[in-house]
């Protein structure tokens, strides 16, 4: 029961950290990622749609990233997507793909984009810890029931601290490479 616990914990920790880790990689730097655009919802046959599921996104150069989509119809729509978004791209189509050019960031969108990044992963680090106190309660129900004795309950709290702190740290290290990555000119 309580390693049936804890694995669940770990993986809903590890999905909190994997989440942070997606959520970053759509903030912009200084350079082109195609990460940066294929989460947007693109307007394709009346359903919103994710931009990598009818383009194809390539970063052919540092500060370029081309868009070739499956069928040329949605071009436009793709276009007004891009320029829907908070990102501050500005998408130039010949008809057949788009391109954006990656404009640097100035020092004071950088350190917008740095107070977003500590934001987030200070919202994961919250998530982490309640996941803990959820399997706090659970351990301590199991104590309550006589399904586990006080010393498994004790080293059952060690190993949830232990994997708590390793996930926080994991989070917050993603959070730090993150904002090594903004800090580049």
């Amino acid at each position: 029961m309580v390693s049936r616990i804890l694995q669940n914990i770990e993986e809903r920790m590890q999905a909190s950290v994997e989440a942070l880790r997606r959520e970053l990689a759509t903030i912009r730097t200084g350079h082109a990622t195609p990460a940066l655009v294929e989460h947007l919802k693109v307007e394709y046959a009346g359903v919103l749609t994710s931009l990598n599921q009818i383009a194809g996104i390539s970063a052919p150069e540092a500060r370029l990233l081309v868009i070739q989509p499956w069928d040329r119809g949605s071009l436009h729509s793709i276009e007004k997507a891009i320029l829907k978004s908070d990102l501050g791209l500005n998408p130039a189509s010949d008809g057949s793909v788009i391109r954006i050019n990656i404009p640097p960031l100035s020092e004071e969108r950088r350190q917008e984009l740095i107070r977003v990044v500590r934001k987030r992963v200070e919202e994961r680090r919250i998530a982490i810890r309640n996941l803990r106190h959820e399997a706090m309660d659970e351990l301590k129900g199991l104590e309550k029931n006589k399904d586990i004795s006080q010393d498994e309950h004790k080293r059952a709290l060690d190993q949830l601290q232990k994997l708590t702190d390793s996930f926080i740290t994991d989070a917050e290290q993603t959070g730090k490479d993150k904002e090594i990555e903004l800090r580049e000119v």
